[in-house]
């Protein structure tokens, strides 16, 4: 054997060129079998896989104890879950129902074209297709927001980028362009004028020449109307002073929305209210807060230049908001000086900290910082996410840690609790789908959300425990109070902070609340995700945390934490 090596490398080392060649075929060989292996043979999806409810926990298995818990660091990579999404896409179920267990039983061509046909199966199960429109430069069918992508635009993402801002149409034209709008303001032509291919996806029409394919959108809130790109805030009655509340007025005996809409944006006024035949423009102030709503009847009078809208009265206002940006509230920087304390805004993953992070900046003009970094949150304006959290240079920290050592660090807190079934979700859909995007249906099918769930949950219950035990000075925030009455609680978050701020700022913060990180509701998950046994245990770890928060003497958790 030893021989007939020695020989191999003799004959080698004579003629390079031979050594290199055969290294060359096989290494061309390897290459061939890799990609081969590519696009043949991927094995089909596994029972337990298709159904987390038969890989749950039996019934009656005892909840997991506290104690075993590793506050949430060292969970399972997610490697196997982003191989399974690249391999299946991200519908894994077919409109009838079953899942489509053996999608991976096919070959490349038909495996692509079964999961475009999911695709635009869950589409129409969000948006009802309505029908090809004539389209006008001049006088758009569709008066509201619109974008462009000559590479890359799809039926969905065009319908995705509508309902995120609440509209209730989107139209699509030249394969490329997306428009949204509250109503269709033209006429129906025949199907067979829209025809183009989206850009973005072969198979799919995206209208034509001047041809807009119109879809009608299910959105998850109704609530959220809109008027073109104007917000409806509601009815409000008369401000007592007028000019000095609405400083800017103007008659217009021909009132329509669309034209106190846009003197109000002309103007630079972020309101817009329509009183009768008077336009009046200004801020949300103290005098005008739109915190009393009035029946909307009150305000039923049609405007003289649009039949189906309302224009109010003299006594009682219909407000719009204007895309006109309230800048009261949007200065920020660092603490001029250092902080003499260091306060924790503390939270469950998932349980809103960067929204709260977005409105005690707005509200207070000062950054917040980060006990980890975050480029993408840095990128969208979070300047404060690249000091250390110990600089001092930064109205309070965001932190997820629990454990008595990490806690003691800090002088104050602001705990922020979120119900453990929005929380557990919001935090997979970050896990897997970034700050504003979504977890796959192949996630939430396969074997992560349950042991993400396993792991999660008792997490959701020692932290709050953790921080109420080890934590000084702790103010309890729910997550829900602050969507519902955002004014009160964050001034009872800006006071523990020790900033004076004054109420107009607050108010200004109140029609800027939303920010960057806010995942439209199209995507809304149609069926629940946590089976009983899941149920059984959330429920169980809710009620210690509600009994540690009455033992404090402070609120419990509101009623809508129970199931469900």
């Amino acid at each position: 054997m030893a021989k007939l090596w020695f020989k191999f490398q003799r004959y080698f080392r004579r003629k390079p060129v031979r050594f290199f060649t055969f290294l060359a075929l096989y290494l061309t060989a390897g290459s061939l079998v890799f990609l081969h292996s590519g696009f043949v043979g991927q094995p089909a999806v596994s029972q337990n896989q298709a159904n987390p409810a038969a890989g749950g926990p039996a019934e009656g298995a005892e909840l997991p104890l506290l104690g075993d818990l590793h506050l949430g660091r060292g969970f399972r990579d997610a490697g196997e879950a982003s191989s399974i999404a690249r391999r299946y896409g991200p519908w894994f179920k077919g409109k009838d129902g079953n899942d489509r267990a053996k999608l991976g039983d096919y070959g490349g061509a038909w495996s692509r074209a079964l999961k475009g046909r999911v695709v635009r199966e869950k589409e129409e199960e969000r948006a009802k297709y309505i029908g090809c429109y004539l389209d006008d430069t001049q006088s758009r069918a569709l008066r509201g927001v619109s974008f462009f992508d000559y590479k890359k635009m799809t039926i969905f993402r065009c319908q995705d980028n509508c309902a995120e801002r609440g509209y209730l149409y989107a139209g699509l034209e030249f394969g490329a362009e997306c428009y949204c709008g509250h109503k269709i303001q033209a006429t129906n032509v025949s199907e067979a004028e829209c025809d183009m291919e989206c850009k973005g996806e072969r198979g799919s029409v995206c209208g034509g020449a001047n041809r807009l394919s119109v879809y009608r959108l299910q959105l998850a809130q109704e609530s959220a109307r809109r008027y073109g790109s104007a917000v409806f805030r509601g009815c409000f009655r008369r401000p007592d002073n007028l000019s000095l509340a609405l400083p800017v007025s103007a008659a217009m005996l021909n009132m329509s929305v669309d034209k106190c809409v846009d003197l109000c944006t002309e103007k630079e006024y972020p309101l817009a209210a329509l009183a009768g035949t008077a336009c009046h423009c200004g801020f949300p102030t103290t005098r005008f807060p739109l915190h009393d709503r009035e029946d909307e009847q009150l305000c039923a009078q049609k405007c003289s230049a649009e039949e189906f809208e309302s224009c109010g009265t003299p006594s009682y206002f219909i407000v719009y908001q204007t895309q006109v940006q309230d800048n009261r509230c949007m200065d920020r920087k660092f603490l001029p000086a250092k902080s003499s304390q260091l306060i924790a805004l503390a939270s469950f993953p998932g349980a809103g900290n960067t929204w709260a992070r977005h409105l005690i900046e707005l509200a207070t003009g000062f950054y917040t910082g980060s006990y980890y970094f975050d480029g993408s949150l840095y990128n969208k304006g979070f300047k404060g996410e690249r000091d250390h959290w110990s600089s001092r240079r930064t109205i309070c920290i965001k932190t997820h840690e629990s454990g008595q050592k990490e806690i003691e660090a800090f002088d104050a807190a602001i705990l922020l609790i979120r119900n453990p079934y929005k929380a557990l979700m919001a935090e997979f859909n970050r896990k897997y789908g970034g700050h504003i995007g979504f977890a796959a249906h192949a996630h939430w099918k396969g074997k992560e959300w349950p042991e993400f769930v396993k792991n999660y949950a008792p997490w959701w219950a020692t932290h709050t425990l953790d921080w109420l035990r080890f934590g000084k000075k702790v103010l309890v925030v729910h997550f829900e109070d602050l969507k519902q009455d955002l004014f009160v609680q964050l001034g009872r978050m800006v006071s523990l902070l020790g900033v004076a701020v004054r109420e107009d700022r607050l108010l200004c913060v109140e029609s800027q609340k939303d920010g960057n990180f806010k995942r439209s509701g199209l995507r809304k998950l149609e069926y629940d995700p946590y089976t009983a046994d899941m149920q059984k245990t959330i429920s169980a770890y809710i009620k210690m945390v509600d009994a540690a928060l009455k033992e404090r003497n402070l609120t419990g958790v509101p009623d809508d934490y129970y199931p469900r």
